[in-house]
């Protein structure tokens, strides 16, 4: 798994496209995994600091009990969909790992002050943004040790 500064350092375009979809809308979709493997999806906000991608969450929360078991996650975002496909900003979706950060000198250092919270570093496997350019579905994706690709499809 790479961090976000790594996939931002092999895909620097598609990087700044999906910050500027993720930057757009503060709440994204999470998926996890349930303890008997079923997907769970529950609201979250994502930040960017230091190269990393976080989650956090409030103490108990059933997210955080996932990711503790399983660090399987997605996120997904969407932008607001009008009538003229052009403007569409697109969605973006991505998948790896998140792993708990549990040292209090690491927390304290990424500013979480609220006892009984968790916080999560995102090891980034794979990012896609799918978006209309003229009269064609682009989909645009990178993925840790393939690199990056984009499909068209009319």
């Amino acid at each position: 798994m790479a961090s976000w500064q790594e996939f931002q350092r092999q895909a620097p375009e598609l990087a700044e496209a999906a910050q500027r979809v993720m930057d757009a809308y503060k709440h994204k979709v999470l998926a996890t995994l349930r303890k008997d493997g079923s997907p769970r999806v529950s609201g979250t906000e994502v930040e960017r600091k230091d190269g990393e991608l976080w989650l956090g969450s409030m103490g108990g929360a059933v997210k955080a009990h996932d990711l503790r078991r399983d660090p399987r996650m997605a996120i997904h975002v969407t932008s607001v969909f009008n009538d003229d496909p052009a403007a569409w900003e697109g969605d973006v979706k991505l998948a790896g790992r998140a792993m708990e950060i549990t040292d209090p000198d690491e927390f304290a250092a990424a500013g979480q002050t609220e006892p009984g919270s968790h916080l999560f570093r995102v090891d980034v496997g794979e990012v896609v943004w799918t978006r209309v350019e003229d009269d064609e579905l682009v989909i645009r994706s990178w993925h840790e040790g393939v690199g990056e690709r984009e499909f068209r499809r009319k």
